[in-house]
């Protein structure tokens, strides 16, 4: 009998995620942290004022907190409290559990790597590796880009262009999840469709707005992808 004809796959495509605010929520233990440091410098830390540092790295992050506290550190210095702020960031993360994912993203990444879509990690995180293995998240990923492996942050599109080029996937034919609006903004700057975790107010330019991830289907990517 002659074989079936086998299914012939789609032309590849990838789906880029970052990190805080889309798979997983650790605004929290970067907020807490962060208060923590800027406490022992004599100053307060607002959620608000956190809100500003979605997407941006970490010494970014220190320079804007300490400019908001009025000091001035030596970059030895800075060096010094930011390895500070990462210990404790740390030691917070590393006691998470996968109940901490937000809502659809092991089904929305099941879904992906079941359809043979390449996944990424796009994100400013250093410690990108201890979230997704403690949330359980590692396998789903083909390529992981983060902190670690580039230097420039968001907006520039450096971590999602770096990421296409890992998967061997053209540009056009990837989508950026972000929740920043300088995750946005690099993600358009690297000439990829996104899907933010947020509101039209919030984040502007995206292709597609979501609560988080249960509200979007593999189809409704692929069609946003190919449009």
């Amino acid at each position: 009998m002659q074989e079936p004809i086998k299914h012939q796959s789609s032309p590849a495509v990838a789906c880029i995620f970052d990190l805080d605010g889309v798979l997983v929520d650790t605004a929290v233990y970067h907020f807490q942290a962060w208060k923590k440091l800027a406490n022992s410098l004599g100053f307060d830390f607002t959620e608000a004022q956190n809100e500003n540092l979605k997407g941006v790295n970490r010494m970014r992050s220190l320079d804007m907190i300490l400019n908001w506290g009025g000091v001035d550190k030596s970059a030895a210095e800075k060096e010094t409290l930011a390895a500070t702020k990462n210990e404790w960031y740390v030691a917070m993360i590393n006691k998470m559990t996968a109940a901490e994912l937000l809502p659809g993203t092991v089904q929305l990444l099941a879904d992906l790597k079941k359809e043979g879509v390449k996944i990424a990690l796009g994100s400013a995180s250093k410690n990108s590796a201890v979230i997704l293995e403690r949330t359980q998240l590692t396998h789903f990923f083909d390529a992981i880009v983060d902190g670690n492996v580039v230097s420039a942050s968001k907006p520039d599109p450096e971590v999602f262009t770096t990421a296409a080029a890992m998967l061997g996937v053209p540009v056009a034919s990837c989508i950026v999840f972000e929740d920043a609006q300088v995750g946005v903004e690099a993600a358009i700057a690297g000439k990829m469709k996104v899907v933010a975790v947020g509101t039209a107010a919030n984040l502007k330019g995206a292709n597609r707005y979501v609560k988080d991830l249960s509200e979007i289907t593999v189809q409704e990517i692929m069609t946003l992808i190919k449009g």
